[in-house]
């Protein structure tokens, strides 16, 4: 493994020359606090951005185990710092000047859901932790101009890495909420298939959306208030009870889920729901 000041060196020699040079730059390289993998070099300005990965160590990155040792909780955290990472980059995305995709910063960009990703990768085993992302090396045309890639990695990156991935800058309150929600999803998960339901929608939830094209809740929107008829109470670990709507399975679906059992003596309220299932309106 080589150290930044090579990667400097480096980057430096091969200023203002035809962009394939920046091929050389292809390897692994020591920063304070983290290893900078340089994995893949796009071949000019206008192609994809090359693919660069960020490898913290557990104990640098000083998570604690409790917030990595299930895989929902892993996960959710994992998901929490790419968000972070992804805000902490947004600032610098072509700061730094050139043709094409010049100056590119980018990761994976998240929706609403919580998923496992390739983008942000928490190892369960000792806490180390790697960041994926692309990176628009600079040129001026097809001519390398790699002060403004030194500006990027040496600049811009190293004090986002400090911000967003490591556990003592972060908010601790954060990191243990985004876990407690993810095993609290599992939970209800888990439940449905206990209580013969198919979905279940909590009272208080804000089901609008802002607009057709958005995943943020509509503002003043009226909360979610789930009729008595269908009314459940679900005990979760960390946030205790709470009550909604729990949706029972159309019957010829809990009777294959169940076998021979009837789905009426798991979900006694199914029956007067049939109509529901079948397309029709309830009467």
């Amino acid at each position: 493994m080589q150290t930044s000041a090579e990667l400097k060196n480096l980057l430096q020699r091969i200023d203002h020359k035809g962009y394939p040079a920046y091929k050389d730059t292809r390897g692994s390289y020591e920063f304070p606090g983290y290893v900078l993998s340089i994995d893949h070099v796009q071949g000019d300005p206008f192609a994809a951005p090359s693919k660069v990965s960020i490898h913290v160590r557990g104990k640098r990155a000083g998570f604690p185990e409790h917030l990595y040792q299930k895989d929902c909780r892993r996960i959710a955290v994992q998901d929490y710092l790419l968000r972070q990472f992804a805000r902490a980059i947004a600032p610098y995305s072509f700061r730094a000047k050139g043709s094409g995709k010049s100056g590119l910063l980018g990761v994976s960009r998240c929706g609403q859901e919580i998923l496992e990703r390739t983008a942000c990768v928490l190892n369960p085993s000792d806490g180390s932790l790697i960041v994926n992302m692309e990176i628009g090396f600079p040129a001026n045309g097809r001519t390398i101009a790699s002060q403004e890639l030194i500006r990027i990695l040496f600049d811009f990156l190293p004090g986002c890495v400090e911000k967003s991935l490591l556990y003592r800058s972060l908010d601790p309150k954060a990191c243990a909420g985004v876990a407690r929600l993810c095993e609290d999803q599992q939970a209800i998960r888990a439940a449905l298939k206990e209580k013969g339901l198919t979905a279940f929608i909590a009272d208080g939830s804000i089901l609008p959306r802002e607009t057709g094209v958005s995943d943020l809740p509509m503002k003043h929107a009226v909360p979610f208030v789930s009729p008595e008829s269908l009314r459940v109470t679900l005990d979760l670990p960390n946030r205790g009870s709470i009550s909604g709507m729990g949706i029972p399975l159309a019957p010829d679906r809990a009777a294959a889920d169940n076998g021979a059992q009837r789905h009426d003596e798991s979900c006694p309220d199914a029956g007067q729901h049939q109509d529901l299932f079948r397309g029709k309106a309830a009467q």
